[in-house]
């Protein structure tokens, strides 16, 4: 898995859609506060993404890329309600790197696998523009939030809450 082969999907993928975004370079860093104060975002700007893992009965599992804004948390019972689970919890670094595509810290706000079902927190899409680390450690993107919801196409659903 190559952090560069994520980023190059990306850049095409928005390039052949003709997306409006910016690409930041940046010191290397993965944490949402730390990044957003390089990139000169707010956190409410800032797309947080989180692998969840959702038990469907005893045997069926799904996971969900869940982005909600850098200043919020992710809301495991408000995922586990939507998918009508049984359980959700925080997918495994293995599996969310896995089905992401890159490492933690890099996860975009797209999902690239059938397996990982979008989901967004409309708070985040109330913004001209997301910003989110690249499939990189170094750089990232500011995109505008129509391009990307017209691109991603998210499912919308309030599963963010509060930072504890």
């Amino acid at each position: 898995m190559s952090e560069h082969t994520q980023y190059g999907k990306l850049i095409g993928l928005l390039d052949e859609r003709g997306a409006a975004y910016r690409v930041i370079e940046h010191e290397a860093e993965g944490a949402t506060e730390a990044v957003s104060a390089l990139r000169g975002n707010t956190l409410q700007e800032a797309a947080k993404c989180i692998v969840v893992m959702v038990k469907i009965g005893k045997k069926t599992k799904r996971y969900v890329l869940a982005v909600v804004p850098g200043d919020r948390r992710v809301d495991l019972n408000a995922v586990k309600q939507l998918l009508g689970g049984t359980y959700a919890g925080f997918a495994t670094q293995e599996a969310a790197e896995r089905l992401a595509g890159s490492v933690s810290g890099t996860i975009l706000p797209f999902s690239f696998d059938p397996e990982l079902e979008l989901v967004v927190d409309p708070a985040l899409l109330a913004h001209d523009e997301i910003f989110f680390n690249a499939a990189r450690l170094d750089r990232s993107l500011a995109l505008r939030t129509a391009d990307y919801e017209a691109i991603a196409e998210p499912r919308r659903a309030a599963i963010a809450q509060a930072a504890a």
